[in-house]
């Protein structure tokens, strides 16, 4: 009997381990999946975008440079809930935020 409790004791430290290194594996796979963190100092476009089609737009939001990164980003987020990074320097997407500040104004 002693020697029962003995063995499940000394398998807490063990299994504590072990809930440990899967609670950082979670953690770890939240951040690798791209869960955005509030103070992420980077650019959130890798790659981008020539362009889309703009009733495929919800949104779009236009980053300017600063310290998190040194180029101007232009993030588009789809009537699905994706978001797109398009290249701002795509004839394309120039004419997309052109028609976007044209329709605020008209409002």
């Amino acid at each position: 009997m002693a020697r029962a409790a003995l063995s499940a004791d000394s398998s807490n430290p063990r299994l504590l381990r072990v809930a440990l290194l899967l609670l950082l594996l979670v953690v770890a796979g939240r951040r690798a999946a791209g869960a955005p963190l509030a103070n992420e100092l980077r650019c959130h476009c890798l790659q981008t975008l020539q362009g889309i089609h703009l009733k495929n737009i919800q949104s779009v939001e236009v980053k300017r440079p600063g310290p998190h990164c040194d180029q101007t980003e232009v993030i588009a987020t789809l009537k699905n809930g994706q978001k797109a990074c398009l290249n701002p320097a795509s004839p394309m997407v120039k004419k997309i935020i052109e028609k976007i500040l044209n329709s605020g104004k008209s409002n």
